[in-house]
């Protein structure tokens, strides 16, 4: 199994809004497992948490991007602006042992 992590630091009073719209946006994504605020450490953090059987199904899930259906292109127009939300982000990929 892996287990990715999109992590986004926000800027500041973004990350809560920003946890809603993934939360909202990515309802039907049978991957996306959690949508995370932080309560300690560095403030302002989000992180998106999907999981995926390998690398191969993971490499897939981007290729619907490329024929959205109807109810992907709505959660797209939602997320068109959010990369005005944050000051930066990182992806982190775990293989489960």
């Amino acid at each position: 199994m892996i287990i990715v992590h999109d992590t986004f630091v926000c800027k500041p009073g973004n990350a809560s809004k920003m946890a809603k719209l993934f939360k909202e946006t990515m309802s039907g994504d049978k991957n996306v497992v959690n949508v995370m605020t932080d309560m300690t450490g560095r403030y302002n953090k989000v992180i998106m948490v999907s999981q995926y059987k390998d690398l191969t199904a993971y490499e897939k899930s981007f290729e619907a991007y490329s024929n959205p259906t109807p109810e992907m292109k709505k959660s797209m127009e939602k997320m068109k602006n959010y990369h005005e939300m944050y000051q930066e982000g990182w992806r982190e990929i775990y293989k489960v042992w």
